[in-house]
């Protein structure tokens, strides 16, 4: 999601709710205690020098459980971000507390925004010799020994 999206829905909700990939919600007390922007320039594992930019929200409980972010008050603060800050029309990338700080997508129900787990990835397959596609096996050929019968020799 990108924040023209989440600004978009923003402006139809009245009330914010984050729900985690394993369908738990996040504490209705929640703070936005950042957005930003991140940038990563970095080289990947075949030498290609890469550069990401994403938009960044840092969810946060504490415990004045009283406390709620209202859609109004979460745009404002969206927008401060992009004036200030030059932040573009970017995705967005959501770090929450877990065990550890999680960073995940964001994508929106209708009802949730719904934190989507990231995965990492090789970016540098055909360098590393790591095929694309399942590597495909012709079936037809037939052994000279009958295989998985009574009488063959493979179990």
């Amino acid at each position: 999601m990108k924040l023209s999206q989440i600004k978009e829905q923003l402006t139809q909700l009245d009330r914010i709710a984050f729900k985690l990939p394993n369908g738990d919600l996040v504490p209705s007390h929640f703070h936005v205690t950042e957005v930003g922007r991140i940038t990563k320039h970095f080289i990947d594992c075949g030498g290609t020098v890469r550069n990401e930019e994403v938009a960044n929200f840092q969810l946060w409980n504490a415990d004045d459980y009283d406390h709620r972010i209202h859609p109004e008050k979460l745009l404002n603060i969206i927008e401060l971000s992009e004036k200030v800050l030059g932040i573009e029309d970017l995705e967005i990338e959501v770090e929450y507390q877990g065990e550890t700080i999680g960073k995940f997508g964001l994508e929106f129900d209708g009802k949730y925004f719904l934190l989507t787990s990231k995965q990492t990835d090789c970016l540098a397959r055909d360098k590393c010799g790591i095929h694309t596609e399942n590597p495909k096996f012709n079936l037809s050929v037939v052994d000279a020994e009958p295989c998985c019968t009574p009488d063959g020799n493979c179990c």
